[in-house]
Formats: C-alpha cells, sequence, structure tokens
C-alpha cells in the first residue's frame, strides 16, 4: 500500500510542478481517496468483528492522531511564511483559507468561490490543497456509523452482505450524482464530497468484499499491472479540460482499486516488487507530510520568482524542498506522535484538535488585521486626482503618495450593482437597477456584461447632478447582443434569452433616451471558429438589437472595451510600487482581440462611440495607475472609483448623442 502511496502523491507533485508533464496528475488524489477508502473500511470491518462494535470515539481519536499533527504543523507554517512571502492583497483569501482548511472545510469554501465570478482571478492560495483532506473527513463522518449500525444490527442485518449493499449502494448514488453535476458544474462538483465519496466508497466496497475472494497469482499480476496501467493512462491523456471527476474519475479509482485488490503476492515480475521497493516505501512513508508541503512551496516559489510556471530548476528545487520537509515532519512530528503514544485519549486528543484550530485560527486572525490596516487609505482630492494627471509628466502620480484605493483594497471597490442587480450567468429572468426619480425627463440605461456594469458609479453620478434616471441590466459574461454566446465552452443560451426579454422592456415599458452599452472584447461567440470571427458575428447581433431601439427613439452609444492588462494587477502594484512600469502594458497587447462594438458602430452611423483609450493609455503604454489612483481592481475590471472619475467623458457622449442637451 505504501507504494501506492508514493505513485498517487508523485502524480500530484509532478502535476503542480509542470502541468505538461502529467496534464492529468491530478487524477493522484483520486487513488489517494481509493486507499483510504480501503484502509479505513478494513478497520471497521475488523473491529465490528473482533469487538462486536465500533467505538465512534476510538476511530475519531485515531484520526485525530494520523492527521491532525502534521497537518497543523503545516497550516501554522504556512500562515506564518504567508505574512512575508504573499503578496499583501492575498492575505485575507488566506487568512479565509486557513481557517477552513482548520476547519476541514476548505473544500466548501472552494466550492463557493468557482461559481464566484468575482474570484475569477483569484490565485491559488498556499493551504488550497487541504481541500481534499476535507473531502475525507466530511466522508468519516457519515461512514463509521454504517459500521457501527452493522455491528449492533441483528442477524439478517449483520450479515456480510448487508453491509456489503449498503456500502455499494452510497458508491452508486455518489458516482451518478458526480456524473450529473460534473456535465453541469463542473466547478463545483470538483470540490463537494457528495461527488466525491463514491471514490472513498470505492475502496470501502474493495474491502468489505477482498475477504471472500481468492485472486490466483495471474489474476493478480494482471489486476496490479492493468491497475497501474489504469492510472497512469488517465495521467497522461487527462487535462484539465476534461470534464472531472464525473465518469472519467472511474478509470484511476478503478485502476487503483485493482492495485490494491492484487494485493502483495502475484508472482515474478508483479508490481508488487516494484511498489515494495525502498525507494517506493520511503515515498509512501513520507507521502501524507509531502502531500501537505508541496503545494504552499511551490505557491512561495512562484511568488518568489515573479513567474506563472516555475522553471526547470526552480522546479527541482522546489521538489528537493517539498521531499526534504516532509522528511523532517514524518520524523520530528509523525513518528513520535505513533511511538510514544501521543494522543491517544479523548481528553488529549480533542484539546489538541481545538488547541491547532485555535493557533492556526490566530494567524489566520492575524493575517486579517493586516490586511484591513492596509486597506485604511483615505481619499485626498489633492493627491488623488486621477485622469486629471494625464498629460503631465508624471501620469501615474506622485511616487510617495498613497495609493487610493489601495492594492489591498482595489478587489473591493466595486460598484453597487454588483451587489444589487448584477444577473448570475443562470439567470433568465430580467432584474435590475434604478436609480433617480420616476418623474425624470431623460431616461439613460446601461447594458451588457461586467464590462457595462463598471461604468455604474460614472452614470450614476451624472443622473444624480442632472436628475435622470437610471436603469442598468448587467449580466455576467453576456455581450448585448442576439449572437449565441460560449461560456465555459458552452453554449450560452441564458444569455439569448436575457437580451431578447431585455430588448422588450426597453422597447416597451423602459424606453430610454439613451443606451449606453458596451461588454468585453474577450467574450467568443459560439458557432466562430476563431476570436476575430466571433466579434464579427457578435457585432452583427448587436446590430440586430440597435436597430429596434433606434427606431423606438432610443439614442445608442457604443464604449469601447477597456485595456486588458497584466493577471492580478494589484498584486503586481503591491509588489512594485517603487516601479510601476513592470506593470504596465504594451497598448497593442492589452486591446488584443478586436472589439465587436467598434465593428457594430462600422455599420451603424447613428451610433455614438466612446473612446476612451486616452483616458488608460499614454501614447503606446497602457497604466495600471493614473493620479494616485488604481485603475483596476483584477486585469480587466476597472474600480468603482476611476470609472466615476471618468463621469465628465461619459456625459459629454450623452450631450452629443442628444444634440448638445
Amino acid at each position: 500500500m505504501q507504494g501506492l502511496r508514493a505513485v498517487a502523491v508523485a502524480l500530484v507533485l509532478v502535476y503542480h510542478v509542470d502541468h505538461d508533464l502529467l496534464p492529468g496528475g491530478y487524477v493522484g488524489v483520486d487513488v489517494f481517496f481509493v486507499i483510504s477508502g480501503f484502509l479505513i473500511t478494513s478497520l471497521l470491518l475488523r473491529e465490528a468483528r473482533t469487538e462486536g462494535r465500533v467505538s465512534l470515539g476510538q476511530f475519531y481519536i485515531r484520526r485525530i492522531r494520523r492527521i491532525l499533527p502534521a497537518a497543523s504543523v503545516v497550516l501554522a507554517s504556512t500562515g506564518l511564511a504567508a505574512f512575508w512571502l504573499l503578496p499583501e492583497p492575498r492575505l485575507a483569501e488566506t487568512a479565509k483559507e486557513l481557517a477552513a482548511s482548520a476547519l476541514y472545510v476548505e473544500n466548501l469554501f472552494l466550492a463557493d468561490q468557482s461559481v464566484d465570478y468575482l474570484a475569477a482571478e483569484s490565485a491559488a492560495s498556499p493551504v488550497q490543497h487541504f481541500w481534499s483532506l476535507a473531502v475525507e473527513e466530511q466522508f468519516y463522518l457519515l461512514w463509521p456509523l454504517l459500521f457501527v449500525a452493522w455491528a449492533a444490527g441483528g442477524p439478517l442485518w449483520g450479515r456480510r452482505r448487508a453491509i456489503l449493499a449498503v456500502t455499494a449502494g452510497v458508491l452508486v448514488v455518489s458516482l451518478g450524482f458526480s456524473a450529473v453535476l460534473t456535465a453541469s458544474d463542473a466547478e463545483s462538483a470538483y470540490f463537494l464530497p457528495q461527488t466525491r465519496m463514491w471514490e472513498l466508497a470505492a475502496g470501502g466496497v474493495l474491502a468489505v468484499a477482498a475477504a471472500r475472494i481468492t485472486w490466483p497469482a495471474a489474476a493478480r499480476w494482471v489486476l496490479g499491472w492493468a491497475g497501474l496501467a489504469a492510472i497512469g493512462y488517465a495521467a497522461l491523456n487527462y487535462n484539465d479540460q476534461t470534464p472531472f471527476p464525473g465518469l472519467a474519475a472511474l478509470v484511476p479509482v478503478a485502476g487503483a482499486a485493482a492495485v490494491i485488490a492484487a494485493g502483495q503476492n502475484g508472482g515474478r515480475w508483479s508490481t508488487y516488487g516494484l511498489l515494495a521497493s525502498r525507494p517506493a516505501r520511503f515515498g509512501g512513508d513520507i507521502s501524507y507530510a509531502l502531500y501537505l508541503w508541496h503545494w504552499p512551496v511551490i505557491v512561495f516559489a512562484l511568488v518568489l520568482t515573479g513567474s506563472s510556471e516555475l522553471e526547470p530548476l526552480y522546479a527541482g528545487l522546489a521538489v528537493v524542498v517539498s521531499v526534504l520537509l516532509a522528511w523532517a515532519t514524518k520524523v520530528a512530528v509523525e513518528d513520535p506522535v505513533r511511538r510514544w503514544g501521543l494522543l491517544r485519549s479523548g481528553r488529549h486528543a480533542a484539546s489538541f484538535a481545538v488547541a491547532a484550530a485555535v493557533v492556526v485560527g490566530l494567524i489566520g486572525a492575524g493575517q486579517m488585521a493586516r490586511y484591513e490596516w492596509l486597506q485604511n487609505v483615505e481619499f485626498d482630492p489633492v493627491q488623488h486626482v486621477g485622469p486629471a494627471a494625464l498629460g503631465t509628466s508624471e501620469p501615474a502620480g506622485s511616487g510617495d503618495a498613497q495609493l487610493y484605493p489601495s492594492p489591498v483594497a482595489a478587489g473591493d471597490d466595486l460598484p453597487d450593482v454588483w451587489s444589487e442587480c448584477q444577473a448570475d450567468p443562470g439567470a433568465t429572468k430580467l432584474q435590475s437597477c434604478v436609480y433617480g426619480p420616476d418623474d425624470a425627463d431623460t431616461t439613460v440605461a446601461l447594458t451588457g456584461d461586467s464590462h457595462a456594469a463598471q461604468w455604474a458609479p460614472a452614470l450614476r453620478k451624472i443622473a444624480e447632478e442632472r436628475g435622470w434616471q437610471l436603469h442598468v441590466y448587467a449580466k455576467s459574461s453576456c455581450s448585448f447582443t442576439l449572437t449565441t454566446m460560449e461560456r465555459n465552452g458552452n453554449d450560452y443560451g441564458k444569455c439569448t434569452e436575457w437580451n431578447e426579454a431585455l430588448l422588450d422592456e426597453l422597447t416597451g415599458e423602459v424606453e430610454p433616451d439613451i443606451l449606453f452599452t458596451t461588454s468585453s472584447a474577450n467574450n467568443k461567440a459560439a458557432s466562430a471558429a476563431t476570436q476575430s470571427e466571433g466579434a464579427v458575428d457578435i457585432a452583427a447581433g448587436m446590430n440586430r438589437l440597435w436597430g429596434p431601439l433606434e427606431d423606438a427613439g432610443t439614442e445608442v452609444v457604443a464604449i469601447r472595451d477597456n485595456p486588458r492588462m497584466a493577471t492580478r494587477l494589484p498584486e503586481c502594484v503591491s509588489l512594485h510600487s517603487d516601479d510601476l512600469s513592470k506593470c504596465e502594458k504594451p497598448a497593442e497587447e492589452a486591446f488584443s482581440n478586436e472589439d465587436p462594438q467598434l465593428i457594430a458602430a462600422e455599420h451603424d452611423s447613428d451610433v455614438e462611440v466612446v473612446d476612451l483609450t486616452d483616458q488608460f493609455c499614454t501614447g503606446a503604454t497602457c497604466l495600471p495607475v493614473i493620479g494616485n489612483v488604481m485603475v483596476y481592481r483584477d486585469s480587466h475590471h476597472i474600480t468603482a472609483t476611476y470609472s466615476e472619475m471618468l463621469a465628465p467623458e461619459l456625459e459629454q457622449a450623452a450631450q452629443n448623442a442628444l444634440g448638445g442637451l
């Protein structure tokens, strides 16, 4: 079993160091799940048969002794290292994930984040890999109860076939749920316990059935090598685009089960000889600690090298450091706990668990306190002049002035519409924010995706000053077009439904005097083979919407999409506050995709086009900071602060559209 553990952790380690080497190496986690389910179920079966009962207290004491000491050391060490090594904007998220990991709910936190549009550019935290431990511990809140009931049952329930039927039922139901949810929401399905428990249950079913099955040596030989081949096939041929877990996970799970079923014999040249070798046993011995340490080492290495992936030299160093830390943890933490009989009583185990959670919680609280302190920058109209600095010798602003919002706060500098009326991708029913009086002389509407929503602060300021009424309609990843969009590789039909309903409302009930519209130039058309073709298709769909609006008396104003900068721009600004040129981007790269709004406007001369490129870029360079104001909250959404500062530009466009009103 130790050799199979070594295989599992090696797959995960290589995958995280270099995806290209083993694009499906993440299946190592699935191998771990099967091993864990097999071993734990074997222990529960043995206890039920020899003692006639199963002690839940002793079960959880054993789990604490096995899991918690090493995990607590790694969590605490990683949390402390994050103070000095992570970019400051990451501190809050890391603090939350430290707490989630210490409480073994990290998988639920990540599942929630996977559907959070605002978290799309969040960097992986150094404790993100604790999700798999959380899945296991959540599984073991339920699994032992089956064996408690089985051991306490009557003659009929107490038969082995009864517990086999129940555990197999858990496997089938969870596998079915996994297949369904993976097809509809793969991001969440990856982390949820109900989509993963069948993998642990597979090991459990094998443990229940194995006692009654005697495999001949030839069959063991075949099972062993076929199992390793299945695991290797998944590791080499799966990738980040493979719908997972779902039915695809059957291959590595079945492979792991086959290797376990092959057992310790199988004749000459069996897999047992390979998996029982000294290097394999060593890898298995440190596999748990190596899994715990490898990810924070990689994350910190990426931060220190300032790269998105590790070069071969640094990748090798990360592996060596991870192995040394894992070995030291085994020798200094895991072995003493096992050898000296520590944490054997319920009181001691519970006390340690509480103390460990408190320590990690305090470290996380310290990170959060630092994050809150760094956020505390007051707006100063003398220093924070924003676009007023363009055209001066220092367009970014004074080097000794604090930025507003601060880099750590930029991600939260959002327009109110995000929390009030931004429609999720699955929504088809119209929802909107309405600002201003019902008897306003002028009505303005804003439509599009999140790149439209970011202009709400500017338009709201204009509406308040002029007494206009503003209607905001925004739907994530949904351009204002009748062309079918693509989202996450699938047709985004709900976007089309939304826009059709929106057209009816705008030409019927609302009838705005002006419609401002924009969307990300990176959005894709479902039917197009290339991004350029897609831009033309999206533009044609925009024209089909603009025409009826213009016929109804609405003046259409199209805003050119803003530049797209480096990923996680606030982190770059935080790390390079003394040399912001490292966070700049050539305009040619920042506007690499054709903008459908501009293409559509070429076919409609009545549309007013607003091109604010000169408010983001000087010459051929686009800036991350202008006039001591953070322009972006991520790589492509502008801060609410900078949006509001560009209100005069949009007001001029509105005046032009209405003939100088």
